[in-house]
């Protein structure tokens, strides 16, 4: 798997980039999933079954057009705070072995807990939401600032290499 590099994002741009295209596209499921059931009821009776079957296929159309429309450049935002939260919900599978190795000094689980929790208050950042609500994580924060200048490391990281964290077993 590819490095994943953090990048500023404009929070206000992505949630109403966010919002709208929410509204596109469960508008869109709405239209799809009511075409198909009319169109499978006219064709072959009324039916619950053929009205569930309408709002599936409904669903699969707007997942597949969802997906077709996912590279455009106007899906930066979009994608770029998926892959982030896809990267940081995989690290919290590892959460505690990285914090048992960490306690031993470990270079490459410092950087992948500094990611992590850089990653989280862009997160929160994107969302229009508030880090400072949770104490355990800023004292875990706090010590892997001091664990990093103790070793003389840079406070920040630039990224994220999933490769390395196979290294530790998930929690």
């Amino acid at each position: 798997m590819a490095r994943f590099t953090l990048h500023h994002q404009d929070g206000h741009a992505y949630r109403r980039k966010s919002r709208i295209i929410s509204l596109l596209m469960a508008g869109q499921f709405a239209v799809l999933g009511m075409l198909f059931a009319v169109i499978l009821t006219a064709a072959f009776g009324s039916s619950l079954a053929l009205n569930a079957l309408g709002v599936v296929l409904g669903l699969l159309a707007t997942s597949a057009m969802f997906a077709a429309l996912k590279d455009r450049p106007w899906m930066v935002e979009m994608r770029y705070a998926w892959q982030l939260k896809h990267h940081l919900g995989q690290i919290s599978g590892y959460l505690t072995s990285l914090r048992q190795a960490v306690e031993e000094d470990d270079r490459q689980a410092l950087d992948i807990l500094t990611f992590y929790h850089q990653g989280m208050e862009q997160l929160a950042e994107l969302n229009g939401r508030t880090t400072d609500d949770d104490a355990e994580r800023l004292a875990e924060k706090l010590q892997v600032q001091l664990k990093r200048e103790a070793l003389d490391l840079p406070d920040e990281v630039e990224g994220f290499d999933p490769d390395k964290l196979h290294r530790y077993r998930p929690a």
